[in-house]
């Protein structure tokens, strides 16, 4: 059997698999629970968040055998087949290749009939914003107007390039970025049940450099695996992304905290030896100097990141509110200039 890459075999199924985004399940699970259906729904959110994979599940709620229901009872044919890709009344698009207003009249003229066998006839547009003009134009009146048998899912990375036409007849959720905490216990539970072994600082990098995406940490891990032999080990996982160990970020401020040059000057060769890309470096600075800053304010709003909040607060108290905001600024100008 060919290997399944862990973003797709652990894609949620149901809504109690979604890592995050309880706002919107809240009023999805509430809409199916009390047959309050729209006919349009637009999901928006940076990549890898769960736009597709919350549309593909509401298509599975709509169409389950057992009924309409927030918890479809995934043993039906018509579950059995969404989540396989090949049921016939979910109609999947990628508006990226298929701009052209002849592809969306070819779409809509078949609306009008029937599901073949299904409850509803559903229409999942991901990256609806690749649409033209002339396309949006066309799907306007169906949109406004459809039959009751239809659902339209869009998903979007780019709301703002939607039309406000189509964007007024769409129920929006807008889906967060994942937060760091949540990431790596979610990493976690994957490798647990995938019977790997990792260590706990090794999820942090990686779910610091997934910024939020939860696809992008799983892809990390699976090329963590392969980097480490079979396991995510922390010093494996740094030598892959090219960040430099935790470490040595909160040992390179202590030294200029104490203005040791000597330190400062060692260590920053050290870096260079391990991660030659120095953007990397200036943004777990900026992170660290981040959480410092809100440390100094209010210690208990910090998130214990690494599990590093004793560094967190120590460094709080060794540099000035003035330098942690002109250390910033440095950094935050450096980031800048690496661009030029």
């Amino acid at each position: 059997m060919s290997y399944q890459v862990l973003a797709r075999k652990w894609r949620p199924s149901n809504f109690s698999e979604v890592a995050g985004q309880a706002h919107v399940l809240k009023s999805l699970i509430n809409a199916l629970d009390n047959e309050r259906l729209h006919h349009a729904y637009l999901f928006t959110g940076t990549r890898g968040v769960g736009k597709t994979t919350l549309a593909r599940i509401l298509a599975k709620c709509l169409n389950c055998e057992e009924g309409v229901s927030s918890i479809p009872c995934g043993k039906c044919d018509s579950c059995m087949e969404i989540n396989e890709g090949r049921f016939i009344d979910l109609i999947e698009v990628d508006a990226a290749s298929r701009t052209k207003v002849e592809d969306t009249r070819e779409l809509l003229d078949n609306v009008q009939y029937a599901p073949s066998r299904g409850r509803f006839k559903v229409y999942l547009i991901d990256e609806v914003h690749m649409l033209s003009n002339h396309s949006f134009n066309a799907l306007l009146k169906t949109l406004e107007e459809p039959p009751p048998h239809v659902k339209f899912l869009f998903a979007t990375t780019d709301p703002q390039k939607l039309p406000i036409t189509i964007l007024s007849r769409c129920l929006q959720f807008n889906l967060k970025n994942l937060s760091p905490q949540l990431i790596t216990e979610y990493l976690g539970s994957v490798l647990e049940k995938e019977k790997l072994e990792f260590e706990d600082e090794a999820l942090w990098q990686i779910a610091a450099a997934a910024s939020g995406s939860m696809r992008d940490a799983l892809t990390l891990v699976d090329q963590a695996i392969s980097y480490c032999e079979g396991r995510v080990a922390t010093d494996g996982v740094i030598e892959m992304l090219g960040v430099p160990p935790q470490k040595q970020v909160y040992e390179l401020l202590k030294g200029m905290a104490s203005r040791s040059v000597s330190t400062i000057l060692e260590l920053i060769r050290d870096i260079a030896e391990q991660t030659p890309d120095y953007s990397h470096t200036l943004d777990s600075l900026l992170s660290t100097l981040h959480r410092v800053a809100i440390a100094q304010i209010e210690p208990k709003a910090v998130d214990n990141s690494y599990g590093d909040m004793p560094q967190i607060l120590e460094l709080a108290s060794l540099i000035s509110a003035e330098d942690v905001q002109l250390y910033y600024q440095m950094g935050i100008k450096g980031r800048e200039d690496l661009r030029l």
